[in-house]
């Protein structure tokens, strides 16, 4: 691959003033951005999204989604692309008739309007041939966020077991919503009564355009596929499997995620010389494990992905 531009969107949601507020990904963005102005990318081309108090751009659904288009459109043969995202996650519970029931990963954007692993899916198959789009989410329920996106790394992949002698911290919180809590609330908000049915007309009639292509109804009516590519070139680290709990935790007054912790920490043991995408989750996996998480680290990515180095490689 030829070197192109390193561009990325950093997003981190601690939901101030609400009842499921979190405490550290506003931090976790501000080390992801640390680690990757170390290893190549330039402070011009880092976006970073935060709610925290006088943030220019809020971390919406909109905003969120506009600005990977924007550098998804940017993108040249070449180029690599990383989405960062700490904060809550949730999974999507799908009816749809003669169908078994499942449920779909999203993250949850400060505004509840979710970005689904469907989003991912579209942005992956829009890159230009040659360019990379790397995402790192250490939110709940966050493996499988690139829509049919082949699992090569996780839980049963993990040989280190869970140290029972370091439990977790008193102040861990999992950064999970239900979804039934994101339903209720984007009812309250609406001053509408709560109904299961239709669930995805009446968030398509909330945020109507801006809504998740998931809730579309051409998505939904099946008029719209999105299969991945033959040349897939999405990849995805997450903090854990599609049916677990990431964490956010305090310790010692200061509050992080504790998969970004983990990532951050070998990335730093690895300056100079760079490790691969699958050296890397199973290196921060041991680290939770060690620290007594119970959460499976994953990589979903194709099979050559999985041994190439994370994000190009370290300048």
């Amino acid at each position: 691959m030829s070197k192109g531009t390193k561009r990325a969107v950093l997003v981190g949601c601690n939901y101030p003033k609400t009842q499921f507020s979190l405490h550290g990904c506003i931090n976790d963005v501000k080390a992801i951005r640390g680690v990757i102005l170390d290893i190549g990318f330039k402070e011009s081309d880092v976006n970073v999204l935060t709610d925290a108090p006088g943030s220019p751009v809020l971390p919406t659904g909109v905003n969120i989604k506009d600005a990977l288009n924007r550098m998804v459109n940017k993108a040249k043969a070449g180029d690599i692309l990383f989405f960062y995202f700490s904060g809550h996650g949730t999974r999507v519970p799908i009816f749809q008739p003669g169908q078994p029931f499942k449920q779909d990963e999203a993250i949850v954007a400060c505004d509840l309007n979710l970005v689904t692993d469907v989003d991912f899916r579209r942005l992956v198959n829009r890159l230009p041939e040659g360019a990379s789009f790397t995402i790192l989410s250490d939110s709940c329920h966050s493996g499988g966020l690139i829509e049919k996106e082949k699992e090569q790394f996780g839980g049963q992949h993990m040989t280190t077991t869970v140290n029972t002698d370091k439990p977790k911290p008193s102040k861990a919180k999992a950064k999970s919503l239900t979804f039934d809590i994101i339903h209720s609330a984007i009812d309250t908000a609406a001053g509408i009564l709560h109904d299961a049915a239709n669930v995805g007309q009446k968030i398509f009639g909330i945020f109507g355009k801006d809504v998740s292509l998931k809730f579309h109804p051409h998505y939904v009516e099946g008029l719209m596929v999105l299969d991945p590519l033959e040349e897939d070139e999405g990849i995805l680290l997450s903090g854990c499997e599609a049916n677990e709990t990431s964490y956010d935790l305090v310790l010692e007054n200061k509050a992080f995620g504790a998969f970004t912790d983990a990532v951050v920490n070998v990335i730093n043991q690895n300056l100079g010389v760079g490790i691969s995408n699958r050296h890397l989750v199973a290196e921060a996996a041991k680290i939770l494990k060690n620290n007594g998480f119970e959460q499976n680290p994953c990589l979903y990515c194709s099979d050559e992905n999985t041994n190439t180095l994370f994000l190009g490689g370290f300048a």
